[in-house]
């Protein structure tokens, strides 16, 4: 298997063709709830577009992923479109935003990346900022085409994010098979003292 998959230009055009028909509206249309029309936000894990395309229909949206071939394509789909190289870990950005959202991105790390990411978003989001994230619902992690993919239940999501926000929506989805997703919609807690 590919151990760099995302990072060739080969497995970016085969990740584009396979994902052609998927995409997050139903997810950013929950999204869209809580974050007024005018607000910033980052999008973390771009991939070919697609949802930065609809979110972008609403917000002024920097997208942004890991690998450069992403990248290339993004900035040549979307010229007049801003994206920065991220790490979905260390969002290492000099910027504020009044919402995160990233769909199927942060089941690519490991519990402790993921708190890690959580306590990082929770520093460049805005007073009241909103986050909202999907991942894959079950139990373990497994090696998929080369990638380390973690399962997460509510339980564990809750645990991992209410002690930075403030859980909005936590609930199951279908996106290939009943129940098979997670949607996280949180709002950024300001009173630090407790963290």
């Amino acid at each position: 298997m590919e151990e760099n998959y995302y990072k060739t230009i080969d497995s970016v055009e085969e990740y584009i063709r396979l994902a052609k028909d998927v995409n997050g509206s139903d997810l950013i249309e929950k999204f869209k709830r809580f974050l007024p029309s005018n607000a910033i936000i980052l999008e973390i894990g771009t991939g070919p577009g697609t949802d930065w395309n609809i979110l972008n229909q609403d917000y002024t949206v920097i997208g942004s992923d890991n690998s450069q071939d992403f990248l290339s394509h993004l900035v040549s789909s979307n010229p007049s479109g801003r994206f920065v190289e991220l790490n979905a870990i260390t969002l290492n950005i000099d910027e504020n935003f009044d919402g995160l959202y990233s769909n199927k991105v942060m089941h690519y790390l490991k519990d402790n990346e993921l708190i890690n990411s959580i306590k990082r978003q929770h520093e460049i989001l805005n007073p009241d900022g909103i986050i909202c994230h999907s991942f894959w619902k079950g139990t373990g992690s497994e090696i998929f085409k080369g990638l380390f993919v973690n399962y997460h239940l509510e339980k564990v999501l809750r645990e991992y994010f209410e002690k930075y926000f403030e859980i909005l929506v936590l609930e199951s989805y279908a996106e290939f098979e009943e129940a098979d997703s997670l949607l996280l919609i949180g709002q950024k807690k300001n009173d630090t003292s407790t963290i």
